[in-house]
């Protein structure tokens, strides 16, 4: 960290607030501390180093324009994207120093390299981006155990998913429940003819029945 020999005496204060800053963050950041009392060389202390400026630079651009806009009645500059010339992207803000009558003095100015983080976050995006199934965008995979439990939890979301409950369904309702089990390849399974006909509360010939039905009518009218 590196500071002018001539500030403004209420800008002191600022320096080991910069220092544990920077020492809080490490190499990511900067905090520089002007004094605008002299804006042609306003820069009086550094810590940290993202911006390769030295002691009497100039002030910036952006502090220069809102002080230009707004004078003393100028407000925190909080959370604002900025470029450094070697190409670091920078997570910036600004705060405005007053002193007792309320004029702006200075301002504490920090810089945050998000270069890095830029980086980590579209590897992370590469990693972490799925996509969803084509024909049903609310699917989602789920793992099981056995075959057996994948077939009941198949068949419990059907039934789960189905606006009449079973005690009341009528044969259309049923023949709705095994037609979308059929689509999902329940009946792929052994033993599964035989578990949808207790749950439906039928005969395992009625379930074949279903199935003859609407494999041969795949537009029946059961939606």
């Amino acid at each position: 960290m590196k500071k002018h020999n001539s500030y403004h005496p209420k800008l002191e204060v600022l320096f080991p607030i910069a220092q544990g800053m920077v020492a809080t963050f490490g190499k990511y950041m900067e905090v520089v501390i002007h004094d605008l009392t002299q804006p042609e060389n306003s820069l009086i202390f550094i810590a940290g180093n993202i911006t390769g400026r030295k002691i009497g630079a100039p002030i910036t651009n952006i502090i220069l324009e809102t002080l230009k806009q707004r004078g003393d009645q100028a407000p925190n500059l909080i959370g604002y994207q900025s470029t450094t010339k070697d190409g670091k992207i920078l997570k910036s803000s600004t705060i405005f120093i007053r002193d007792d009558d309320g004029k702006i003095i200075g301002c504490l100015c920090i810089n945050f390299d998000l270069t890095d983080f830029l980086t980590c976050r579209e590897i992370l995006d590469f990693f972490t981006k799925t996509e969803k199934g084509k024909e049903d965008n609310n699917q989602e995979e789920k793992f099981f155990n056995d075959v057996n439990e994948a077939m009941e939890e198949i068949v419990q979301g059907v039934l789960n998913n189905y606006p009449t409950p079973k005690k009341l369904m009528e044969k259309e309702d049923k023949l709705i429940i095994v037609r979308r089990l059929d689509e999902k390849g329940v009946f792929l399974v052994k033993g599964a003819i035989d578990y949808v006909a207790n749950i439906l509360g039928v005969s395992r010939y009625t379930i074949y029945n279903y199935l003859d039905e609407v494999r041969s009518s795949p537009n029946l009218n059961i939606i």
